[in-house]
């Protein structure tokens, strides 16, 4: 059980919440939880009014509302905003959707009554998962579609899965022990503001990014051994002189990755080659940039995850609510982008590398990698394949935070994008890491024309586990089968994990 302390949350944490693990919040919160709902219930004996507590919402923002329909009001704006498209986000990004709301809410300055909150934690702890369309968000005023799926069915419409089983939240929560909250005045806008489910599916993409990344740390060094390419780009001298750390350590993992290797020693001298192609030489590069893009989304997520992007925002020294606009996700949508430009690359340079592999003329391997080329075509259509598959992210990388378009008569007149934004990273990793399956095959084909020279510890042990299901392509097969073989492994974190070595990430 992970225990969420408010605006103290690790990326670590966020991604075992990802991954499946049930959290509870720490029970230090509830102390400015009742402080804050205390100071909104004083706000309202006031009688002056503030918006989304004794108003309407967005261009209604002038309407003030009588007493005795405030919380019909609140029940009003999640039932009507509930109006998202698409199939149902993944478990895990709405898990992170929750727990993102969770502890937002728990730092004392939405105004939500602790018992609206208790709900959300055992749901959270007991695993109900609401069903959450995955389109309808465009990152400002929060994303307000999305996170009215999540509360409705706090309210018991809609629905949930539990235990792998759609049920009517109603239901679900009744199955649970649990009952239907009638929501308070602020809390259906407090619930419903906020960039939890753009932050969550973006720091879901970061999670696949960094495994992606580490795959392909191993995938590249696999090709620069079935190339017979030098190691000697990598010697720390040329990048400690450059500065970078992602790059510094890039190259320290694949010297690691292929020290001992007998493929490398047998050409290391007398080679008549002076410089490999930039696919290999320039890794380091690369891949080093790309995990330093890939650190610094994760440190605006970090923040971003433990911070309250609620509005109005409420400030029980003085009993003040003050409207803001924490709620509007640039911040996140600037990392998904960030994120989706080094996802974009990992899979480019590697379907080059993949290119190479297959071309006798740069690799020096049989045509294809076929032991009969003519005859049979060995990886002509995988790596058209990978090609097709790069082209794709290349045209989903376009900066989704420089789009905006006006919402609600044009008083949100600028928002982020971001939902969208982080939600492609998913499908972009999924591309990539295929384009990875293929090089994964190649290149141990590749490799396995140097016997009986072998490669080193670490990149043998990823040679065993392809061979260990899928056999090698001496003649033309159905070739589908051993790239879905491939791809499972990599997205199971087989690859990424085989070699025995730490391999960098964003932590």
């Amino acid at each position: 059980m992970i225990v969420l302390v408010p605006g103290q949350v690790s990326l670590c944490q966020w991604r075992a919440l990802w991954e499946g693990e049930l959290a509870a919040l720490n029970p230090a919160a509830a102390g400015p939880i009742a402080d804050s709902a205390a100071a909104v219930e004083r706000i309202i004996a006031r009688g002056e009014p503030v918006y989304g507590i004794n108003t309407g919402f967005g261009k209604l923002a002038s309407v003030r509302i009588a007493d005795a329909d405030l919380a019909a009001l609140q029940r009003n704006i999640v039932l009507s905003h509930a109006a998202g498209t698409g199939v149902p986000s993944p478990a895990g990004v709405v898990r992170l959707m929750m727990g993102l709301k969770l502890a937002s809410l728990a730092q004392g300055a939405s105004g939500v009554r602790p018992a609206t909150v208790a709900l959300l934690e055992a749901m959270l702890a007991r695993d109900l998962v609401p069903v959450v369309p995955c389109q309808g968000s465009v990152g400002a005023s929060g994303d307000l579609a999305p996170l009215a799926h999540m509360t409705a069915t706090m309210l018991g419409v809609g629905e949930i899965a539990l235990a792998g089983t759609v049920l009517p939240a109603a239901e679900a929560l009744a199955r649970a022990g649990l009952e239907p909250v009638e929501l308070g005045p602020k809390e259906g806008l407090a619930l419903l503001n906020g960039t939890q489910f753009s932050t969550a599916n973006a720091l879901a993409g970061l999670f696949l990014a960094e495994r992606l990344y580490r795959t392909a740390l191993i995938t590249g060094a696999l090709s620069t051994e079935a190339a017979k390419g030098s190691d000697t780009p990598f010697d720390p001298r040329i990048h400690v002189l450059r500065g970078h750390r992602g790059q510094i350590e890039t190259a320290m993992a694949l010297r690691e990755l292929m020290a001992g290797s007998a493929i490398r020693a047998s050409h290391a001298e007398d080679d008549p080659r002076v410089q490999d192609p930039y696919c290999l030489r320039c890794q380091p590069q690369v891949m080093g940039a790309a995990l330093d893009v890939l650190r610094q989304a994760a440190q605006t997520l970090a923040t971003e995850a433990n911070g309250v992007s609620d509005n109005p925002l409420i400030f029980v020294e003085d009993d003040t609510a003050l409207s803001g606009g924490n709620f509007h996700a640039e911040p996140v949508a600037f990392a998904a982008d960030m994120i989706a430009m080094a996802v974009c690359e990992i899979g480019s340079i590697a379907e080059r590398r993949i290119a190479m592999l297959v071309d006798p003329a740069l690799s020096g391997l049989p045509a294809f990698l076929t032991p009969r080329p003519g005859l049979h075509s060995g990886f002509m259509i995988p790596q058209v394949t990978a090609a097709a598959l790069v082209s794709e992210n290349k045209q989903m990388a376009f900066p989704a935070s420089v789009d905006s378009i006006p919402t609600s008569a044009n008083q949100e007149d600028h928002v982020s994008m971001a939902a969208h934004g982080a939600r492609r990273l998913a499908a972009m990793v999924a591309n990539a890491e295929a384009v990875l399956g293929i090089e994964w095959l190649a290149a141990v084909q590749g490799c396995e024309f140097h016997a009986p020279l072998m490669s080193s510890g670490p990149l043998e042990a990823a040679r065993a586990l392809l061979r260990g299901a899928v056999p090698r392509l001496d003649e033309d097969r159905h070739f589908h089968p051993d790239m879905v073989l491939a791809e499972d492994m990599i997205r199971t974190g087989a690859l990424a994990g085989c070699t025995g070595l730490v391999l960098p990430g964003i932590g």
